[in-house]
């Protein structure tokens, strides 16, 4: 009986001994796996950055090479244009306390060119304002310094947009790009590539900003930024950048609900959801008390400021954008029918309605594909429905469709097509013709170049009845750029042929949201937001 007891119990002891074993090699073989994933990923990301500077160089000199042709107003008075706006805005900055910005004075006309974006702008041109004065203070001398277009002054203010761009806007997006992909193992470094370069050579942001003439690229860069911020779960910075992008430009607010409905549901997966709210909210607080702090005491001054950012006495739409209001007042005239207050309460209805699904999404189901998407859906619906929309603010929701490009690379080509194509006009009118061609083409040749992700799953490409459609639209917006540029329009009908174009590109944008919407409402209705380390 001992003997037997005896056997049993080093039987017993071997088999521990084997299980143990095995687990410590089970245990082995999967951190073997996961620092062969790591190491992969850090491969990707830090690899010789030669390709990654020669990306960032070719960047550079395109938006220089752009910069030498005309911009908006050039040599055209009395007012000239978006050149001499941003221009008087630092004349005005320079010369008179903050108090009086956004106020008429006798100093500051505001029908000439007035102040009519949030704070940040302001000091934005203060702070390019000091940098004129120092190499041309004529350019930003008050009052007298109206319409200057001097050579030195016009390499100066090229050179404000050119620092803006690399300052804010390259950083961001390569933040994005190391955030969005930093945890994937699958991604080839050339596909990194190509989407930055992508990104960083949108034709349509370097056409507006270092051609027509403004700086987008500020406000959507600290926009990137806030998106790469939450990606690696920043979410406190990243509402920091988010109010600094929307009190820069008011636009930004396009992109406002994809955040709130984003973090809201990231806050409600959280152990303790009504800590983090209240944190998030008092940074939203902070930084908007920070940026409106001239203005806040008396009450006075911020209700001069807000009412130069809703312009709404200007119409519900103006000159031939391609969304909802403009296209419709083919058939209804919306100005003559309805009243100011029933327009403003259709275009906040339409605009909620339309976002809403998106926003329902994000709350129930958080993910970063899903962020992307909500921005683009949200940006969209702002594009198509709300008040007083310009041809430039097609650039909102072009962002985050670049941001999808190596998800969703044949949404982002159409978008690019049709965002470009709506601009058309605008800068046809700035003899931005030779740029506008010559980024068509570099955008084509980037799109199809080898390195571009290869998608079986049916999103990189098209057959059958869908291609030949894509085809036929794209046909119609050659004739219509040739046509625009050879055929005088008949007298009786002078914008014919921008209301064409407008039907056109409305009709893919309206297409665009659609499929948008539905691309997100199909992710997986359950919270996916990847962090690697909590997967392993």
């Amino acid at each position: 009986m001992k003997l037997a007891s005896f056997h049993q119990f080093e039987t017993e002891k071997m088999e521990k001994r084997r299980r143990s074993t095995s687990s410590s090699s089970s245990s082995s073989s999967s951190k073997k796996h996961d620092g062969e994933d790591d190491a992969h990923s850090h491969h990707i990301l830090h690899r010789p950055i030669s390709p990654l500077l020669c990306v960032i160089v070719f960047a550079v000199l395109i938006r220089y090479l752009v910069s030498l042709h005309p911009y908006s107003g050039a040599a055209d008075p009395p007012k000239y244009g978006d050149y001499e706006a941003q221009r008087h805005w630092m004349e005005i900055t320079l010369n008179l306390p903050a108090k009086d910005w956004y106020r008429n004075t006798t100093s500051n006309d505001l029908t000439y060119w007035g102040l009519d974006y949030p704070p940040l702008t302001a000091y934005q041109s203060y702070v390019h304002a000091q940098f004129l004065k120092f190499f041309d203070p004529e350019s930003v001398a008050l009052v007298t310094s109206r319409g200057h277009e001097s050579p030195l002054g016009k390499f100066l203010m090229r050179l404000t947009v050119l620092s803006s761009d690399l300052v804010i806007f390259f950083p961001a997006a390569l933040w994005f790009v190391f955030a969005y992909y930093g945890g994937r193992s699958r991604v080839r470094r050339e596909e990194l590539l190509w989407h930055l370069s992508l990104v960083l050579l949108n034709p349509g942001l370097i056409l507006i900003d270092h051609g027509h003439f403004q700086y987008n690229c500020i406000s959507l860069g600290l926009t990137v930024a806030a998106v790469a911020a939450i990606f690696v779960e920043k979410d406190l910075v990243g509402s920091f950048l988010f109010c600094l992008a929307l009190n820069h430009k008011q636009m930004s607010a396009y992109y406002a609900p994809a955040f709130f409905s984003h973090l809201l549901g990231k806050c409600f997966k959280h152990q303790n959801p009504i800590l983090k709210v209240a944190k998030l909210g008092l940074v939203v607080l902070g930084t908007f008390l920070l940026i409106w702090w001239p203005y806040v005491y008396p009450l006075k001054g911020a209700m001069e400021v807000l009412r130069r950012l809703a312009p709404f006495e200007r119409g519900i739409y103006e000159d031939y954008v391609a969304n909802f209001w403009c296209t419709t007042s083919i058939l209804i005239k919306w100005k003559r029918l309805y009243s100011m207050q029933l327009l403003k309460l259709l275009s906040f209805s339409m605009t909620l309605l339309s976002i809403l699904p998106s926003i329902i999404q994000q709350i129930r189901s958080p993910s970063r594909q899903g962020f992307l998407f909500a921005m683009l859906n949200s940006s969209l619906s702002f594009y198509l429905f709300s008040f007083q929309v310009h041809e430039k603010s097609i650039l909102l929701p072009l962002l985050p469709a670049s941001l999808l490009a190596l998800d969703e690379p044949l949404m982002f080509q159409w978008f690019m097509n049709y965002a470009l194509f709506s601009m058309f006009p605008l800068l046809r009118r700035d003899q931005l013709l030779i740029p506008y061609v010559a980024l068509y083409m570099l955008f084509a040749l980037l799109y199809y170049c080898p390195f571009r992700k290869q998608d079986s799953s049916g999103n990189g490409s098209v057959n059958g009845w869908k291609a030949s459609a894509m085809a036929l639209f794209l046909l119609c917006s050659l004739l219509l750029h040739l046509i625009y540029l050879t055929l005088k329009p008949p007298e009786k009908y002078p914008f014919l042929f921008e209301a064409m174009i407008m039907l056109l590109c409305f009709s893919q944008f309206v297409f665009l949201a659609i499929y948008s919407n539905m691309k997100q409402s199909k992710l997986p209705s359950r919270f996916v937001w990847i962090d690697k380390k909590k997967v392993l």
